[in-house]
């Protein structure tokens, strides 16, 4: 059987460091067995979605290179929802309520005052015919739950957690339909998994206990449970998904100048025993990938380790994949001289000025003008013209290390640090280098 995962995101705002990593996990357990990933659109909250947020979370997906095989709006598939739905209730398995949020709030505190747990106490199930016609008469439109069977314990052998037991008496029966008619959550994704033949679904522990509930909802739809895996969730150093991280999205990191490839690197083994290490090559990562290898224990997540795996990341990258974001006349070299430098690649542009100016000198003495006189008169052209023209210098000035190489610096591009000068002077040209040590000579 072919393995199919989803991403299922709420239009209701941009994607963020926690839903990104459910992506991607989804995206290489679906690349490493060569099956298919879906994006499914879950924008039943008409409320709260917005079509701005589904077409950022489409061009967010592009620029991480997380492609999918399809996609599905949950908006145009409610017919499907009620099929479910009347079928559900024709087997007896959805009933009436009529308690308001309030009355459903106070039931919830009683109980937690007595030490027990908050779950619905079933008080719909008891009204007669007579009485839900008469609160239908007062204009109360009921919300409707999916009655959950105690009968049974749910099991199912989770692929990270590992075996898993609910007893269905300690829940509630879940609301799948509010009373304005509006669906929740439960029953659409049950429903949308079914008919789009999901065979996995890794996603947050938050879900183990909707899990439990879903896998009645498969069996009372004649349809077999798909694999369940439920990952440690995001923390950040302060021991919690902040504000601050939990914000933490596409768009703020694309700004930051943080590379896809390094938010990949990053994530993919984020909570894992792997470790975390900047590899530029997806199918490495995608071949490492490995359920056993995710632990139980929260995964923190570090932007200053981000930022480390970017710049790691970004001085890998060859000329061809940033050839297109350079500054105008930058050619491989330029781009090979700069890159250990770099903390992201739109840096480029600061350094590239080394070589195209204007540069500002710092003040010489007049023995540093004296030998930088003498580097502009000893100033030939080869192949390797920095070597050449240090090496002259040391056997006549009788300088070294420091004394020899600094003021050279600072003459030819204004900086006491910075690439190789090896790289760079080539890449300034003899009549500018020459031009520049004369300038500085005579300053």
């Amino acid at each position: 059987m072919s393995i199919v995962t989803r991403f299922a995101p709420s239009p209701t705002g941009r994607l963020h460091v926690g839903n990104i990593r459910t992506a991607l996990h989804n995206w290489m357990l679906a690349q490493k067995h060569g099956g298919r990933f879906l994006l499914r659109i879950d924008d039943t909250d008409q409320e709260r979605s917005e079509e701005r947020y589904v077409e950022a979370i489409r061009t967010d997906l592009a620029w991480l290179g997380l492609s999918y095989d399809g996609e599905e709006r949950q908006s145009d598939r409610l017919a499907h929802y009620q099929a479910a739905f009347e079928t559900l209730q024709a087997a007896g398995r959805i009933y009436p309520c009529y308690e308001s949020s309030q009355e459903l709030d106070i039931k919830r505190k009683i109980q937690l005052g007595r030490g027990m747990p908050p779950i619905y106490d079933r008080a719909a199930l008891s009204l007669t015919e007579d009485e839900r016609a008469a609160k239908e008469a007062e204009g109360i439109a009921p919300h409707w739950r999916f009655k959950l069977d105690h009968e049974e314990m749910i099991t199912w052998e989770d692929g990270i957690r590992g075996d898993q037991k609910f007893d269905p008496a300690q829940l509630s029966d879940p609301v799948i339909m509010r009373a304005d008619g509006s669906w929740l959550y439960m029953l659409p994704s049950a429903v949308d998994d079914i008919e789009m033949g999901v065979t996995d679904i890794l996603r947050g522990e938050d879900h183990v206990s909707n899990t439990a509930v879903q896998i009645q909802m498969f069996t009372a739809l004649h349809a077999a449970p798909p694999r369940f895996a439920h990952e440690a969730l995001l923390v950040g150093r302060e021991g919690k998904l902040s504000k601050r991280l939990g914000s933490l999205g596409c768009d703020a990191m694309r700004e930051n100048g943080i590379e896809p490839e390094a938010i990949i690197a990053m994530l993919a083994r984020l909570g894992t025993s792997q470790p975390v290490e900047p590899v530029l090559d997806r199918k490495v990562l995608i071949e490492s990938f490995d359920l056993s290898t995710f632990g139980r224990a929260p995964a923190k997540f570090d932007d200053d380790d981000l930022q480390r795996v970017n710049t790691a990341i970004v001085h890998q990258m060859p000329y061809d994949a940033v050839s297109e974001r350079l500054p105008e006349g930058m050619d491989a070299k330029g781009w090979e001289a700069v890159r250990p430098n770099l903390g992201t690649v739109s840096d480029v542009a600061e350094w590239w000025t080394l070589v195209t100016g204007p540069i500002n000198q710092p003040p010489f003495d007049a023995d540093t003008k004296l030998f930088l006189a003498q580097a502009a008169e000893a100033l030939t052209w080869g192949d390797e013209p920095w070597g050449t023209l240090t090496q002259a210098l040391k056997e006549q000035t009788g300088r070294k290390g420091k004394a020899l190489f600094l003021p050279l610096r600072q003459a030819l591009t204004g900086l006491d640090h910075g690439p190789d000068m090896k790289a760079m002077l080539p890449l300034i040209g003899e009549a500018t280098a020459r031009e520049r040590l004369q300038a500085a000579a005579n300053s």
